[in-house]
């Protein structure tokens, strides 16, 4: 009689634990939520992640998000380091200078942002149609030392131009200076950064897209050339070795803002304006199609970053972190 009272008590045990877990309705509890930290820069990068912040806001994500927008790039690399973050918007070059700093600590899983840069012509002029139509111009940008240099040498040298030689190149500390030398009237020719060059030509007349640079490295490139690269997407790697489904979760549903905001451009617009990425809808609707925001994965990620490493490295292997990133570095599911 013991042993039958016994049986009915474990039974009774189990079927109320059983109860606490599908609950009333007899279905299975929701699954909690996991948590990712996300970071990312107030440019094109996080002008594509608008879309997932809002939708996690409202608690639509499959995922949970804290995301924070920051200023630089540098702000970002502290903080990958730490582990105080996950998943990190980058520029292409600092996402290899990570990889080789912490010895493969990160991965690289996406490009968010193709090239954003962009030759503009004052003046209401009409003389650079071509990349060997600046052969005797001066040209005013920013960038010295860094990834615009290098991409406008490169496109220079493949249309036959020499930097040091056949054209005068002014570089300046900031794009808000180079901005204001427009705006005075102070520059013929200069390249700027997306989505500066929309602000540029909303506040001053006579100002034209004379070349896409995206489109000239292309050409540069060749027929199997490979895409200009800005932005990509790190993860650190004990992340990805703990909790694959979430970043792989994260990843589909960041690519699904980055559509959005391309194929909805009026309401992404407003996003990006309420986030403060930029202060108004209207420039932002404006610039959203010349932000070159895409979402490449797999191999076709991994072939135009290596292209486009290659490049950097050749012209300062300090740009990449000091050699170029094996196999490890990329994050092909």
């Amino acid at each position: 009689m013991k042993k039958m009272r016994k049986m009915a008590a474990a039974l009774l045990c189990v079927a109320m634990v059983a109860g606490m877990v599908t609950g009333c309705g007899g279905e299975t509890a929701p699954k909690e939520k996991a948590n990712l930290n996300v970071v990312a820069l107030t440019g094109p990068t996080g002008m594509g992640m608008v879309k997932l912040m809002a939708d996690n806001e409202a608690g639509e994500t499959a995922v949970n998000y804290n995301v924070e927008l920051v200023g630089a790039a540098d702000e970002i690399t502290g903080k990958i380091v730490n582990g105080d973050v996950d998943i990190a918007a980058v520029p292409c070059n600092l996402a290899s200078v990570l990889y080789n700093k912490t010895e493969g600590k990160v991965k690289i899983a996406a490009v968010n942002t193709l090239g954003v840069l962009y030759m503009l012509e004052t003046g209401n002029g009409e003389s650079v149609q071509s990349v060997a139509d600046l052969a005797g111009k001066t040209i005013v940008t920013t960038g010295k030392g860094t990834t615009p240099e290098y991409i406008l040498n490169y496109i220079l040298k493949a249309n036959g131009l020499d930097p040091e030689k056949d054209v005068t190149i002014e570089y300046k500390a900031e794009a808000n200076e180079v901005a204001a030398l427009i705006q005075q009237g102070g520059a013929e020719i200069a390249m700027l950064p997306q989505p500066m060059v929309t602000t540029v030509m909303a506040k001053t007349e006579g100002v034209r897209v004379a070349l896409d640079m995206t489109e000239e490295w292309a050409k540069a490139q060749g027929e199997d050339g490979k895409q200009l690269v800005t932005g990509t997407i790190i993860v650190r790697s004990d992340v990805l070795e703990n909790n694959k489904e979430a970043v792989d979760t994260f990843l589909e549903e960041y690519k699904a803002s980055i559509d959005y905001i391309t194929e909805n451009v009026t309401e992404g617009a407003e996003l990006v304006a309420k986030y403060e990425i930029i202060p108004s809808a209207a420039i932002a609707e404006k610039a959203i199609p010349a932000c070159n925001m895409v979402f490449l994965s797999g191999e076709e990620m991994q072939q135009s970053v290596a292209a486009y490493l290659e490049v950097l490295a050749e012209a300062n292997p300090a740009a990449v972190g000091g050699t170029l990133p094996d196999e490890g570095f990329y994050y092909l599911p």
